[in-house]
């Protein structure tokens, strides 16, 4: 399995970053080989429309199964479950124990976007 999570820096003791579309990184951790890969997310920061399809297209094509993220927009949303990726909030902490809660079962699955688009 691997699980992306949205973040502020490109380090697991970073925080997670509340947005997705926007994130500056997707840290990726591949619970199968027990490492660590890094997604810059810089074409998407500035992007005037189209941040979250881009940014979920990101995710699809890393392989992910997972994503935890402080927020989610209705398209990216749309473009993520249509892949087959779940996706779970973690609104605070590290990325680290965003990845930890997860194991856990502690994080909240969201079965619907929880924020407007261009958020």
């Amino acid at each position: 399995m691997r699980i992306a999570v949205t973040a502020e820096n490109e380090s697991i003791e970073g925080v997670v970053d509340p947005r997705f579309g926007r994130a500056k990184f997707f840290l990726v951790y591949d619970e199968d080989k027990k490492s660590w890969e890094t997604i810059d997310n810089k074409q998407n920061l500035e992007a005037a429309q189209g941040a979250g399809i881009q940014s979920a297209a990101n995710i699809v094509n890393a392989g992910c199964n997972v994503l935890i993220s402080g927020h989610c927009g209705p398209k990216a949303f749309t473009a993520l479950t249509k892949a087959g990726v779940e996706v779970y909030t973690a609104t605070s902490g590290t990325v680290r124990n965003a990845i930890d809660l997860f194991k856990q079962g502690k994080l909240i699955k969201i079965g619907s976007a929880d924020v407007e688009g261009h958020w």
